[in-house]
């Protein structure tokens, strides 16, 4: 053992709030937790370089508002989002159905097929209206269920516009946005800037193990439909060990193909809820340092682990991400910023990462001006290549259409949950009764699939 650092974490048993330590061997970073009813957890959470130790940031925590729901048992107990968190929303989700037109093993959200009502309109504005007051500025995503089985999704997004909110993202498996061209046209009307779609692998073999079905023609269809209605794409893939990691580089070289249109690939390393008896084993799970490691073994180097930088935003240890220039001969250039590193890492402003957080997401996820996604001009000159020179004004305007963000989000579930990063957290699911709740615990199930949050 090498280092031992205190924190809290729940029991996957009975959810009681337990002490808990993140331990530095050598061949890792493991949340370690005794629970005296239920016995000793230990989950990998860190493996590899980047080193552990290089990669955390010290961080200036902020206020958000707290509008008024009780406080009786603590974090994580109380959400609201109460006294404790320290960090403002920068994403504030709204489920608007729970309704989808997939069955999916793994599922976020729980969702149970197509019976059942959807909320109102009028409660979908109570909730813009509570977001407002508790986010103002926010980014919105709208998700479910499946978002895109409600027919009034078109007005549900004019009204996230109405309430004075700029960016307002879909959460969506894409299958309607590929078959109904009108109502893509509509959406776009309505004012959607993103869409955030679901997207597992280059194969199908992939989506029958993960979504039951072929879905990759739909895939390819609903990132053509977007393209052609000028709407930002963010390709989505669960990434669960064994099944779609080895897909990694071809995910990546396709988002490179698919620039402009394509904005951004976000990852998210499979997490555990619902029904697990036994803990999930570290062959289970991909660390975010394996997956930066992956991304540059794959991608054979065009994309390199020394290029991802912790968040300004929320904790360190949930995230990373970089920039890049997607050059006229479909090689990359990193833009901005330099890996982690650094021994003595200079104290983040949680205020001011937030802040840059929902710019960055806002400019980055929407799409480039129209002109942009047309064929492209014959290239007089060598700066299409990375290995020739580029005017900086021929660079700025290419990085203005051009740039393609990699990032990902390592969500906690019960074996791993770290209070400490829970309360960092800035995205926030809005609960029917107003409350804000962190992403992960809105998701949070026991062993045996008891809800912390989730109705």
């Amino acid at each position: 053992m090498i280092d031992a650092r205190d924190t809290e974490s729940l029991c996957p048993v009975c959810l009681a709030r337990i002490p808990a330590r993140r331990v530095v061997r050598e061949s890792g970073v493991t949340l370690e937790k005794t629970c005296p009813e239920h016995g000793v957890f230990s989950a990998l959470i860190w493996e590899g370089v980047p080193e552990f130790s290089t990669w955390q940031r010290p961080k200036i925590p902020t206020s958000p508002p707290h509008i008024g729901h009780p406080v009786a048992r603590g974090c994580p107990f109380d959400c609201g989002l109460c006294p404790d968190h320290r960090q403002r929303s920068c994403t504030i989700i709204l489920e608007i159905t729970h309704r989808c037109n997939l069955d999916c093993p793994v599922c976020y959200a729980d969702a149970r097929g197509m019976d059942g009502d959807d909320p109102p309109l009028s409660t979908i504005e109570n909730w813009y209206a509570a977001a407002r007051r508790a986010g103002a500025g926010s980014n919105i995503q709208l998700s479910g269920g499946e978002p895109t089985v409600r027919d009034d999704l078109p007005r549900i997004v004019a009204m996230g516009r109405q309430a004075g909110f700029g960016f307002i993202q879909i959460n969506t498996n894409g299958l309607r946005l590929a078959r109904d061209s009108r109502y893509i046209r509509e959406l776009k009307a309505a004012g959607l800037s993103s869409v955030f779609l679901q997207f597992d692998g280059t194969d199908d073999v992939i989506y029958n193990k993960l979504r039951g079905r072929d879905l990759l023609a739909d895939k390819l269809a609903a990132i053509d439909a977007c393209a052609k209605n000028h709407i930002g794409i963010v390709m989505v893939p669960t990434l669960v060990p064994g099944v779609n990691d080895h897909d990694i580089g071809n995910i990546l070289r396709l988002a490179v193909d698919r620039s402009p249109s394509v904005r951004s690939v976000h990852f998210q390393p499979v997490s555990y809820f619902g029904r697990f008896p036994h803990p999930p084993a570290d062959r289970d799970r991909l660390t975010l340092p394996q997956l930066m490691r992956c991304i540059e073994t794959q991608s054979a180097g065009r994309f390199k682990a020394s290029d991802f930088t912790p968040p300004g935003c929320e904790n360190a240890l949930c995230s990373f991400s970089a920039s890049f220039l997607v050059m006229r001969d479909k090689n990359v250039r990193k833009v901005g910023g330099t890996g982690a590193g650094s021994c003595c890492p200079a104290p983040v402003n949680a205020e001011i990462g937030a802040a840059t957080a929902i710019a960055s997401v806002a400019r980055q996820w929407a799409a480039p001006p129209p002109e942009s996604t047309g064929p492209e001009p014959a290239c007089n000159s060598c700066d299409c290549t990375t290995h020739g020179s580029m005017s900086l004004d021929g660079f700025l305007q290419r990085a203005r259409t051009h740039l393609l963000s990699v990032s990902a989000m390592a969500f906690q579930d019960v074996w791993n949950l770290d209070l400490e990063r829970a309360r960092d957290c800035c995205i926030h699911v809005m609960a029917p009764d107003t409350r804000l709740v962190p992403f992960c615990l809105y998701n949070l199930t026991s062993s045996s699939g008891e809800r912390l949050y989730r109705p």
